[in-house]
């Protein structure tokens, strides 16, 4: 127990509550307006275990559910974030709220500043929910690796006008070895001198050129530069809403109906390509955020980020299979529309060739519906991201002076030195890209940043929420080995 303990405390961050556990530090007026509207009644939310079979065997994970049994929360855009979060774990958690944007103690990261929550504990949450779009909650610590996580959606009223179909889904990468064994591998390896379990490594700068064409990727081609890394761990299974492709979850449509897919990557290791198939997609959000429309039947998704994806089904019966296809490997996941009457036919978990590295071919073409407002920046800081295979650490260099002060605007240029992809995600805010490559771009809204190695991108963000945020690698085991800066306001202690 020491142990898991030791490496599930790894990562620092934020949570708030309302209760007698609460360590709140100079939050008391959050508490105080909390504890104001506790007359209403909560949200209960549960932190439990459950079990699952993948590929035929029995695998115990948690869960996050309502008392109905609901995995998840669906909360209407300009309501309260009302939930009442409860243990019925043996060991200690805490849930984040990814793509919501609360007060800084509300974020729900171990000890900065809240504790975790003990078992048996309940503690209650209380924010404004925000804007809409789809979300997600998930604990911050080598829990996640175990299914702790669950779809987050806030619905607009635009949202219950449209005639569509909502179908959620949420991936994962599954391990039957726990994830303390698996840290603790990648760690071994490197010790011994292996590079650590590098199964999808692309060997050569000519394969990687090829593999990023398109990427706007020009001059990371450098002689003596060592092969770019992918998959750094491999999986016994990867899952669609807690299924494989053995026996995946289908979903009944009707024929001709439109449908809303909101994809959900919460794979801790594992980035992926959302094919639709024979269904003509239109991509309109990215990280619950909207975007201008971009057709087309395959879109990337890298860890934490999320997709909505509007298709449109033909008016005969039909069975239609939504793919999510791991990254440079020939694994699969995903989900099957079908109408009334359909055959529905075995497909194998397994493609034919590896799927695509992930590039900034989409990034580029992304433009948000609501940028933000048009000004100057008042600050900007240089962050590179740093790791070495061999050794298995990571880490962000330039994150110590990163102090901002509420109201400005801010920008970080965030420059990849290693040969591994990281998904960057910034807590507490939304962040507008301006900046792909040094070629400045009105860039999608988001919270989580795919920057492709050798690559670069330029994040532009409002202070408008004080605290001490996380700034990280959704790459579980990157942020838990040290690739982790936080952004501090000008007075958090």
């Amino acid at each position: 127990m020491q142990r898991r303990e030791f490496l599930n405390g790894l990562m620092a961050g934020a949570a708030a509550l309302v209760g007698p556990s609460a360590a709140l530090l100079p939050m008391r007026s959050l508490a105080q307006d909390a504890a104001a509207k506790t007359s209403a009644e909560p949200r209960n939310l549960s932190v439990g275990y459950r079990t699952i079979d993948v590929r035929g065997r029995s695998a115990r994970v948690f869960g996050l559910a309502g008392p109905d049994g609901t995995p998840g929360l669906t909360l209407d855009i300009g309501s309260e974030f009302d939930v009442a979060l409860s243990s019925a774990i043996d060991e200690p958690t805490l849930i984040h709220w990814h793509g919501l944007t609360p007060p800084w103690a509300a974020d729900g990261v171990p000890d900065n500043p809240a504790a975790r929550l003990k078992p048996s504990e309940t503690r209650r949450y209380i924010f404004p929910v925000g804007a809409g779009g789809t979300h997600w909650m998930h604990a911050h610590t080598l829990q996640e690796q175990n299914l702790l996580a669950a779809p987050l959606i806030v619905r607009t009223a635009e949202d219950g006008k449209r005639d569509e179909q909502e179908v959620v889904v949420l991936l994962h990468d599954f391990s039957f070895t726990s994830a303390e064994e698996l840290l603790a591998k990648l760690k071994g390896n490197a010790a011994h001198g292996a590079k650590p379990m590098d199964h999808g490594a692309m060997q050569g700068m000519s394969g990687m050129q090829h593999m990023m064409s398109g990427s706007d990727m020009a001059g990371m081609a450098m002689p003596g530069i060592a092969a770019m890394d992918l998959n750094d761990v491999d999986y016994d299974a990867y899952l669609a809403n807690d299924r494989t492709l053995d026996d995946p979850e289908v979903v009944r449509v009707e024929k001709g109906a439109r449908v809303r897919l909101r994809i959900i990557n919460g794979a801790t290791a594992t980035a992926f390509t959302i094919d639709t198939g024979q269904l003509y997609g239109e991509l309109v959000a990215v990280d619950g955020q909207g975007v201008q429309p971009v057709p087309g039947t395959s879109f990337p998704v890298s860890m934490g980020q999320r997709l909505d994806i509007r298709l449109s089904l033909p008016k005969e019966v039909g069975a239609f299979p939504v793919l999510a296809r791991r990254e440079g490997g020939l694994e699969r996941a995903g989900i099957i529309l079908a109408t009334a009457g359909a055959t529905v036919r075995k497909i194998a978990v397994e493609g034919d060739a590896k799927e695509p590295v992930l590039g900034f071919d989409l990034e580029q073409r992304l433009r948000p519906l609501r940028p933000l407002k048009a000004r100057p920046a008042d600050r900007r800081f240089n962050l590179s991201l740093t790791g070495d295979m061999a050794a298995y650490t990571w880490g962000v260099d330039g994150a110590d002076g990163l102090v901002v002060k509420r109201g400005e605007r801010i920008e970080v240029a965030i420059s990849n030195a290693s040969m591994m992809a990281h998904p960057m995600h910034l807590h507490g805010h939304h962040f507008q890209v301006v900046g792909i490559n040094g070629t400045p771009v009105a860039g999608a809204v988001r919270d989580t940043v795919l920057v492709p190695p050798m690559a670069s991108v330029v994040l532009a963000f409002d202070a408008d929420n004080p605290g001490r945020w996380p700034l990280h690698c959704h790459h579980l085991y990157h942020m838990a080995t040290g690739m982790m800066a936080y952004v501090t306001y000008d007075g958090i202690g």
